[in-house]
């Protein structure tokens, strides 16, 4: 999609099944990644806009889908929520690997699905669990009979030193306009 004011009206076409986005819209996100909650308003006294704009620019991005949702990023063991998160490669059949990663991706737990071909096709998943017993039930129950499943692989994490998503803001350099 790209972007481009005329006037009053701002028009998105379709470019390369890809959004591009101008300044004004990078900020607008930047805005909204670091606080979800700030007002059209001020995001648009600092952009120097008017909230109308900023209203319009962020309503047609959620129907393009630029803009997924709105969510609290919540730290689970400040509530005292205690879990292990495993990274696991899942080894398949060449022929199955699309399936299984759409049941993996399914599951409660399961929050990251990736493919990848190196030497060979393979499914990459991060899963949690409240404990050890509850990843390997995870594990022998729901992934491992799954048709298509040659092996897998299971890394438990034990020490995180970074966990993010994305971030328009930290990431700046990697986008062209």
């Amino acid at each position: 999609m790209t972007i481009k004011s005329s006037g009053d009206q701002t028009k998105m076409k379709l470019k390369n099944n890809a959004v591009s986005l101008d300044a004004t819209d990078i900020e607008i996100l930047r805005a909204l990644q670091k606080d979800s909650r700030e007002t059209y308003g001020a995001i648009g006294k600092r952009l120097g806009i008017a909230h109308s704009t900023v209203y319009d620019r962020i309503r047609k991005m959620e129907q393009q889908k630029v803009i997924k949702n709105y969510t609290a990023t919540i730290d689970v063991e400040k509530i005292g929520i205690r879990n292990i998160a495993a990274i696991m490669t899942v080894y398949t059949d060449p022929k199955e690997t699309e399936r299984v990663a759409e049941k993996l991706a399914a599951l409660p737990g399961v929050l990251e699905v990736y493919t990848s071909l190196s030497e060979e096709l393979l499914i990459i998943a991060k899963v949690t669990a409240t404990s050890q017993e509850d990843l390997h039930e995870i594990i022998a129950n729901s992934i491992a009979p799954l048709t298509g499943v040659l092996r897998i692989r299971t890394s438990l994490v034990t020490k995180k030193f970074k966990e993010t998503q994305f971030s328009i803001t930290n990431g700046s350099e990697r986008l062209h306009l």
